[in-house]
């Protein structure tokens, strides 16, 4: 069916939790810019009554289906009505399982939600996620040599969702702002176990943001050194020789969203550990 002006129906059913779907579908959708997506998400979908009540809603707003789902009759059923209604549905992880039973020889296991089962690896992103929000924005410095990673820049660089993108992932991670005419903690010179990584952005990018910010907070900007052209240029050029100086990780954060700038974190503290190996 075509779309009806500028959007279309988006049908994401899941028997979990559905971040999966959600997370391909956008994904998609974003590279459509002319053109929105309707999102009908449907969660925790484990039985015919639930299927249901999903396909008379896809009935009445037909569009693209996309579903994980893992019980076959349901599987089945939605696929009919999808057919008998002439609108497209697809599995996002039906071919990638096919390919990983062919590779390895054995059938999946047809666990609903087993990605989100309270393991080990779960904690340990709740204790990375509780240490990165008592850790941030230089508070308890005591603490920054118990952190996996260190974040450090200036004002407005992501240091914090940053961080919280980071702790998701299980990265116990702590950020500390770099404030002109503020000493750094010492703590933060002496590290040995976490790599720090400082975020750095063009002047121009931190000033757009900044004054973006202080709208956001009816603040009168008058002639704040916080947007001054070349107040902003001295904290970079000082942000970047502190670097140099204890020889941190540099990263330009001025075109990068938030979870490019993470998965560039990710990449460097791999790659640290990586070279930690022993032999």
């Amino acid at each position: 069916m075509p779309t009806i002006g500028n959007y279309f129906h988006l049908h994401l059913v899941s028997d979990s939790t559905g971040e999966t779907l959600i997370t391909v579908a956008r994904a998609v959708a974003a590279q459509y810019a002319n053109v929105t997506a309707v999102e009908h998400v449907y969660p925790l979908v484990r039985s015919q009554k639930q299927l249901d009540r999903v396909l008379d809603e896809i009935e009445e707003a037909p569009g693209i289906v996309l579903f994980t789902l893992l019980e076959k009759d349901l599987v089945g059923r939605l696929e009919a009505k999808c057919k008998d209604i002439n609108i497209p549905s697809l599995s996002i992880i039906g071919p990638v399982m096919q390919l990983f039973e062919a590779y390895l020889g054995a059938a999946t296991t047809g666990r609903v939600g087993a990605q989100h089962v309270l393991n080990a690896e779960y904690f340990k992103r709740i204790d990375a996620l509780n240490y990165t929000m008592m850790h941030d924005d230089g508070q308890h410095v005591e603490g920054l040599e118990e952190a996996d990673v260190v974040l450090v820049g200036v004002s407005r660089t992501s240091k914090t969702p940053t961080s919280i993108y980071l702790a998701n992932r299980g990265i116990r991670t702590a950020n500390v702002p770099l404030v002109p005419g503020i000493p750094l903690p010492h703590q933060l010179e002496t590290l040995k176990k976490p790599l720090v990584v400082s975020l750095h952005a063009t002047p121009e990018r931190l000033i757009q943001v900044r004054q973006n910010r202080l709208l956001s907070m009816g603040a009168d900007s008058g002639n704040d050194d916080y947007i001054d052209r070349q107040a902003v240029a001295d904290e970079v050029a000082h942000a970047r020789k502190l670097s140099a100086k204890f020889s941190w990780a540099q990263l330009d954060v001025t075109r990068r969203s938030i979870e490019e700038t993470a998965a560039a974190v990710m990449k460097l503290f791999s790659d640290r550990q990586r070279q930690r190996l022993p032999e």
